[in-house]
């Protein structure tokens, strides 16, 4: 009798779901001493006081209990007065928005909302790890089309154009881009709008580094058009911008039909985000501005200390405008970015990912992030100088 095996007792979906190679180096990383990561796209910063104090008042006033589905009114209504003062869109906060843990669950539930099986989602690569993975789980049919470094990892209209059949739903679209850095210009932007209109297509816009831009004024998709805005799912939060990874609350904001149906699955699975992360998220967006900016100037000197370095090693890097990643193409080194990212990490102890992880695209670049202190990329960038001298 044959006996039952993992893969037997997992769905076909999860069985073939490939793990994170961001996850994978990061673990190794985390058995080793004097390493140095380049990897984890996370802020080194604290979460800012006046926020973490607002947390510690939730807990001490006893708010430890269920908020609403939606998440609490006061939250959506920040979050909705936000984006009207930054981008001049404009979401009901009763029914057009829902906080989420973290955005990676606004992703979930929103393809899990919209998507019936064998829809088809277009996704620019390199991308986000979790962008395919969260398709598949909908039941829909990740559809990548890779940006190019001629394009500066920015998407070409046309080739969304090019892959559009009749079983496509989504346009998928994450700018400012993690791993690249990229950003995308609002003519490239309005392009991708009217392939939607012209498609009758749905855009999920994921800008979770919209704060984090760099002699670059963020395009918002759904302000760019109130027509645009009726047929896209905006996805933000707080982890990046306001240094909260570990509170894991986000947002999304659509149409009210769209909205309900991610409540719907929200409140089966989740039931609300955390209260107390959501008291600290109010608070962020009532005082957090002074910090985005000082953190954002930090990011901005790193950046440019990295690029710069990269470049001077023959690691030839383009200047990243959003988020805090460069991605450099490590065709010197005479290796796969695989073995790149091993051998640097086995003998420099500095960690990087490969570019392969990211999707097509990503293959023979690999990410390094500069959300780690200024002496620390210093320091990784002198042992990438011995590296590169004996293998370039």
């Amino acid at each position: 009798m044959q006996e039952i095996g993992e893969v037997v007792r997992l769905s076909k979906r999860v069985a073939e779901l490939k793990p994170s190679g961001i996850r994978k180096f990061f673990d190794i990383a985390a058995t080793m001493k004097d390493v140095i990561s380049l990897g984890i796209g996370e802020p080194d910063f604290t979460t800012p006081k006046p926020i973490l104090d607002a947390g510690i008042r939730s807990l001490q006033n006893g708010e430890t209990h269920y908020t609403s589905n939606h998440g609490r009114l006061e939250l959506r209504q920040g979050i909705a007065d936000n984006l009207q003062k930054l981008y001049k869109v404009k979401y009901d906060a009763a029914n057009e928005i829902v906080a989420t843990v973290g955005v990676s669950e606004a992703l979930y539930l929103t393809f899990t909302a919209i998507l019936n099986p064998g829809d088809e989602v277009i996704i620019p690569t390199p991308c986000f790890v979790s962008y395919q993975a969260e398709v598949i789980l909908a039941g829909g049919v990740p559809v990548e089309i890779p940006a190019r470094l001629e394009n500066n990892f920015t998407i070409d209209p046309h080739d969304i154009r090019k892959a559009i059949t009749p079983r496509t739903k989504v346009i998928f679209i994450a700018y400012p881009s993690n791993p690249t850095g990229a950003v995308a210009p609002r003519e490239v932007m309005l392009e991708i709008g009217r392939i939607a209109e012209q498609y009758d297509l749905i855009v999920v816009s994921d800008e979770i580094y919209d704060r984090l831009v760099y002699d670059f004024e963020h395009v918002c998709f759904p302000a760019l058009d109130e027509s645009l805005k009726r047929r896209t799912v905006l996805l933000g939060g707080f982890s990046k911008d306001y240094a909260m990874t570990g509170w894991r609350i986000g947002y999304a904001c659509g149409p009210a039909d769209i909205i309900q149906g991610l409540v719907r699955i929200h409140q089966y699975t989740i039931m609300s985000a955390p209260t107390t992360a959501q008291d600290a998220a109010i608070e962020a967006l009532k005082t957090g501005e002074p910090y985005v900016r000082e953190m954002v100037t930090e990011y901005d000197r790193r950046r440019r200390l990295l690029v710069a370095g990269l470049n001077r090693l023959c690691l030839s890097t383009f200047e990243p405008l959003g988020a805090f990643y460069t991605f450099p193409d490590i065709q010197a080194s005479g290796m796969d970015d695989e073995t790149f990212c091993q051998k640097l990490l086995e003998e420099e102890h500095v960690a990087v990912v490969p570019g392969n992880s990211f999707g097509p695209g990503g293959e023979g670049f690999v990410r390094a992030c500069y959300a780690t202190e200024y002496a620390k990329i210093e320091e990784a960038l002198v042992r990438m100088e011995r590296f590169m001298s004996r293998h370039g």
